[in-house]
């Protein structure tokens, strides 16, 4: 342990720790997989003991649970503002494709996030305590729900649940291609060249034209 970094007492030192470790969290994200980062490395980066990390979060999934959250809303606020104001009606689908290329462009440029919503499911809720499921769950719903909004203001004849579809949609897009897309190293050598390409908008396009005709 490094050893200028003494235990936090106050709540603003707890607080700073917590930022420490979920900005090393997010710099080992930028180098691999989650996949591939342990609960060790983390903390020796961070330059503590493991068990004094579980001081500030209550395992290795619950940091990058935080720092999923914490990238899923600063998505959404960038997504806010490519999306642009709700505009007048155009002509077939053109409306819901520009919608749902801006939202894939968006995602496809943030490769933590698309790793961490692939994870989510099959592995970083697989070891978390329920107080803490609790409260990751409610903020997941909120960011979905806000997508939903975001795309509702902007096709206005989706009812709600219609919208909440769609903005699950997208998690479940994202969760099945990110993967498929991003091959490990062997998966890669065994079949050069054969990955897909992360690719969203046709997808994306299709699930809201459909459930806009289905208004229809």
């Amino acid at each position: 342990m490094s050893a200028g970094f003494q235990r936090a007492r106050r709540p603003e030192q707890v607080e700073a720790r917590r930022r420490a470790i979920l900005a090393v969290a997010g710099e080992l994200l930028a180098e691999r997989p989650v996949a591939d980062i342990s609960l060790r490395e983390l903390s020796c980066r961070v330059g503590l003991a493991k068990s004094n990390v579980i001081r500030y979060f209550d395992s290795r999934e619950a940091i990058f649970l935080e720092v999923l959250d914490s990238a899923w809303t600063a998505w959404l606020d960038d997504l806010e503002e490519a999306l642009g104001e709700p505009g007048p009606a155009e002509p077939g689908f053109a409306r819901e494709e520009r919608i749902a290329g801006t939202i894939a462009a968006t995602l496809t440029g943030r490769r933590v996030l698309c790793e961490l919503l692939s994870s989510m499911a099959p592995v970083l809720e697989r070891n978390i305590p329920e107080e803490f499921a609790r409260s990751f769950k409610r903020r997941a719903t909120a960011n979905t729900e806000r997508l939903g909004e975001l795309v509702r203001a902007r096709v206005p004849e989706l009812p709600p649940s219609a919208a909440r579809h769609f903005a699950r949609g997208v998690v479940v897009l994202v969760s099945g291609s990110w993967p498929a897309a991003n091959p490990t190293a062997a998966v890669a050598a065994a079949e050069p060249g054969a990955a897909p390409e992360f690719g969203l908008a046709e997808g994306l396009t299709n699930l809201l034209a459909g459930l806009v005709a289905r208004q229809g």
